[in-house]
């Protein structure tokens, strides 16, 4: 599959409960660059990098880790950027 760019922003009680780190280890293990960070309306920003199915992958990961936290997702898709050398919490 090509590589893929994707933006998350998940809502519910995500902050304060270890999302960035989850998300950190869960996107390190998966080969992917980007970002997480908390913003100011109480939600969690994942930009990720990476092939298609380990974007996925990580996406389900996370579902399944946070899944007593996430109350709403939304995914938007682009095309690969290569902007990132790593995966980062942003603060």
């Amino acid at each position: 599959m090509a590589k893929k760019r994707v933006q998350l922003k998940y809502s519910g009680y995500v902050q304060g409960v270890g999302f960035r780190w989850k998300a950190l280890g869960i996107a390190e293990s998966h080969g992917l660059t980007g970002y997480v960070e908390n913003l100011p309306d109480k939600s969690v920003y994942i930009i990720a990098e990476g092939k298609e199915e380990d974007i996925l992958a990580f996406m389900e990961n996370i579902k399944t880790a946070m899944r007593l936290y996430i109350r709403g997702v939304t995914a938007d898709w682009d095309e690969y950027k290569g902007e990132f050398d790593s995966f980062t919490i942003r603060h």
